[in-house]
């Protein structure tokens, strides 16, 4: 995902360089007006503010919200749910079909997407976190650990294309907890690259927590970790999994989030097809050479028909006017 610094240099350039500053004033307000809006509140009084996030890894690149959702925000997520839980099943690696496996343990049902203004509001405060539109991410699931249940490490990105054609791969995944757990229940990063610098001498951690880099539990906080590079190539130190529950029991939320709208399947015909205008421009003056995997993509992935790399702002009725420095 392209850093908002990149996005800077863009407007700094309107203000050092415009022999007319008055002519930009109306196009800023109105890139203002229009651009993805942090909430500034709502009925539960809670604001969106970044400086609760705290950046725990960047090998695979993680950040951490200290209370993300409020204590009724969370209690709404699981009253939700708590009537509709289902055995969770993960993805077959081949065909890409739901199954049970003892890898997952847990129990959960997805949610619809803005099922009402509490679940609505969420989405859209992960959108304006993470910069990435709210039509790429999956419904939000909730999933409920009890004594001894557990999810292996795993991979949140796909293995098979089945799973690929709807939205890509995961880019980024964003895991909500609803609870607090007694023991147990961290979330494990067992192939970070800081594992061994993180300090687990104490009993409060699990022997599956010390394993990897992890992180408690603790109702209302929020944890972002991408399962792409910024190259948009699979991140395999994204590995990731939840520790099995001692103590108490586990609610959490899980948003994951798509390279592409998730909505709306591919093109599967065999045909090539330029989805953004300027591709033949680029390819002239050698972009597919330059960008292979941005252009054209890889073994790992489309290149830019499918708008992998890109993170755009959704402007004026959805044009895009910037992306990943093109």
């Amino acid at each position: 995902m392209a850093s908002p610094l990149l996005f800077f240099p863009y407007f700094l350039s309107l203000l050092l360089f415009s022999p007319n500053l008055s002519s930009h004033s109306s196009s800023l307000s109105k890139i203002r007006d229009s651009v993805i809006r942090l909430p500034n509140g709502d009925s539960y009084g809670h604001p969106f503010d970044p400086t609760r996030v705290t950046q725990i890894s960047w090998h695979p690149r993680a950040f951490l919200y200290r209370n993300f959702l409020t204590d009724a925000e969370c209690d709404h997520l699981i009253q939700l749910a708590k009537d509709k839980l289902e055995k969770s099943m993960v993805a077959d690696n081949e065909s890409g079909k739901s199954i049970e496996s003892e890898v997952r343990t847990s129990s959960g049902m997805f949610l619809n997407k803005a099922q009402d203004e509490v679940v609505a509001r969420i989405e859209s405060r992960i959108s304006a976190w993470t910069f990435l539109p709210v039509e790429n991410g999956e419904s939000m699931q909730i999933l409920h650990y009890e004594n001894g249940q557990k999810y292996e490490p795993h991979w949140d990105y796909f293995h098979d294309k089945a799973n690929q054609a709807l939205g890509g791969h995961r880019i980024a995944t964003v895991l909500m907890y609803l609870s607090n757990v007694q023991k147990g229940g961290e979330t494990v990063f067992p192939e970070s690259e800081i594992k061994e610098s993180q300090p687990k001498a104490n009993e409060d951690w699990s022997e599956c927590a010390k394993k990897g880099y992890a992180v408690k539990p603790r109702k209302g906080d929020a944890l972002l970790f991408f399962s792409l590079h910024p190259n948009a190539t699979t991140d395999v130190l994204s590995l990731h999994g939840s520790c099995p529950v001692i103590e108490g029991e586990k609610w959490s939320a899980t948003k994951w989030i798509h390279v592409r709208n998730f909505d709306k399947s591919d093109n599967t015909s065999d045909e090539c097809k330029d989805e953004n205008v300027n591709c033949p421009a680029w390819a002239a003056v050698g972009e597919c050479k330059k960008n292979p995997v941005y252009m054209v993509g890889s073994a790992e992935g489309v290149g830019i028909n499918y708008d992998i790399v890109l993170v755009r702002f959704e402007l004026s009725k959805g044009v895009s006017v910037i992306s990943n420095g093109f």
